[in-house]
């Protein structure tokens, strides 16, 4: 499973592999399954979280830690570092922060506060601060997300 040593020859493989952190690096495979099974699993986690929708404090468990599994699966492709270096970059790093600075809400206001309320507004904002910063990959997304909702919703009179 892990690969010991760092061999020239096994990191020119595949792209996948170049930005491996040298002494316990996976191989190709073996990032791929587990990029898939943590995305899976989070996605599982998600789902189940509907099921149980009606219990808030449940739900916010559920549907934090599989948001979490699933964008923690890219982890696994490009690696821990990679991935913390693109989540901090100068473009997303206020997305990012926000991101999890409402993950960390959620999960306060569900297992300290345990208030439903309070738990259901912060896995809607924990929604939103997700799809601002998935919508940060996408180039010119943010602003044309913005734009529209400025076209949408500015109602002047």
């Amino acid at each position: 499973m892990w690969k010991m040593g760092n061999d020239e020859e096994d990191r020119a493989e595949s792209f996948l592999d170049e930005n491996s952190e040298g002494i316990c690096s996976l191989s190709t495979t073996q990032r791929i399954y587990a990029s898939a099974a943590c995305l899976l699993s989070g996605l599982v986690l998600m789902f189940l979280s509907l099921i149980v929708f009606a219990i808030p404090i449940k739900f916010a468990l559920l549907f934090t830690f599989g948001n979490v599994l699933a964008v923690g699966s890219t982890a696994f492709l490009m690696g821990p570092e990679q991935q913390l270096r693109m989540m901090f970059d100068s473009v997303r790093v206020y997305a990012t922060v926000i991101y999890i600075g409402f993950v960390i809400l959620a999960l306060i206001c569900a297992l300290w506060i345990q208030s439903k309320i309070l738990t259901l507004l912060a896995i809607i904002c924990e929604i939103c601060a997700l799809i601002w910063y998935c919508l940060s990959y996408i180039p010119f997304a943010r602003r044309i997300v913005s734009d529209l909702m400025v076209r949408f919703c500015d109602t002047e009179l």
